[in-house]
């Protein structure tokens, strides 16, 4: 490896690094779940950062985060590609490969990707690329650019996972209506929970849903979209309530097109970082049966990411 500055391994100021030790969730997940969105970053000593990044962040290796999965009681992992790596997938795919089979990926790719590559990050479990139009986080790359790769996706069965802000949804509606895959909305498209569900903003990605019987959400992130926070340190779990509501309507509306993840560790969050149990803990208030939490975190992501086993 080339010689590296000190500066590629310092953080961008006011990084949070990721809770130290999660508690154990009260909650029990099913048998078989799976934790469908989380991201590994370098080691950086061992996996560059991309030259291009928006950020440094601290180091998060997949030892880490599988450990992460035992604590929290999870079988399986769908791990996301880094804005940080770019579309240098080597971290991600390392991953996976010591996974021992427990772990898929959604990988960042761009045109000049050969079909040798395609077929390569398939082998090591890669079932998705992500597409993130969050302009603090990525350039922008063309959208002719963008359908050329779904389209080279679509033959593997892989799909597509799209990140944006809720205000951008009507730009982008026909972009991702005409994609050729199943669509994976990351966070229920970031709701501004100050507005209500039933408000002009969110109704509008349920209906893009429910028009669209290809796209999917995860209802994950609370701790990105809430103002109420997490809950004070006096033993209530109850964390992030103003978020319930917009997790619960499309568990309920849309039960078998949702996932969940942690997100762990967390990128570019401001204030606190969760704590990744807390976050488990906020699942059987979206989810509220054991049939619910079955499908949101057995069925769904095993049909999607799994399914040669399903």
């Amino acid at each position: 490896m080339a010689e590296r500055n000190a500066e590629d391994f310092t953080k961008s100021p006011g990084w949070l690094d990721w809770y130290p030790n999660p508690s154990k969730p009260r909650f029990a997940v099913p048998a078989g779940a799976v934790d469908a969105h989380c991201h590994v970053f370098g080691p950086g000593a061992e996996f560059p950062y991309a030259a291009e990044r928006k950020y440094t962040p601290c180091d998060a290796s997949k030892r880490q985060l599988y450990a992460l999965r035992d604590r929290l009681g999870f079988a399986r992992n769908v791990v996301v590609q880094a804005t940080c790596h770019g579309a240098d997938n080597r971290a991600m795919v390392d991953a996976l490969v010591h996974s021992g089979g427990r772990a898929r990926g959604v990988a960042t790719v761009r045109r000049s990707i050969t079909d040798k590559e395609l077929e390569s990050l398939h082998a090591a479990g890669v079932r998705g690329v992500r597409f993130n139009f969050l302009k603090r986080l990525v350039d922008f790359t063309p959208r002719d650019e963008l359908m050329e790769i779904a389209g080279r996706i679509a033959p593997l069965g892989w799909h597509v996972v799209v990140y944006f802000e809720a205000a951008d949804l009507a730009e982008l509606w026909d972009f991702f209506t005409a994609l050729p895959t199943t669509v994976v909305v990351d966070h229920m498209g970031r709701p501004d929970v100050k507005e209500p569900v039933d408000g002009p903003q969110f109704q509008r990605f349920v209906s893009l849903m429910r028009e669209h019987p290809n796209v999917w959400s995860k209802v994950s992130c609370p701790e990105r979209l809430s103002l109420s926070g997490p809950p004070a340190l006096d033993g209530e779990r109850n964390a992030y309530r103003d978020v319930v509501p917009f997790g619960r309507h499309l568990v309920e509306t849309f039960p078998d097109r949702v996932l969940w993840g942690t997100d762990w560790p967390h990128p570019n969050l401001k204030g606190h970082m969760p704590d990744d149990g807390l976050l488990v803990d906020f699942i059987p208030h979206i989810a509220v049966n054991a049939e619910a939490q079955r499908r949101l975190l057995v069925d769904n992501p095993m049909r999607l990411y799994w399914p040669e086993e399903t």
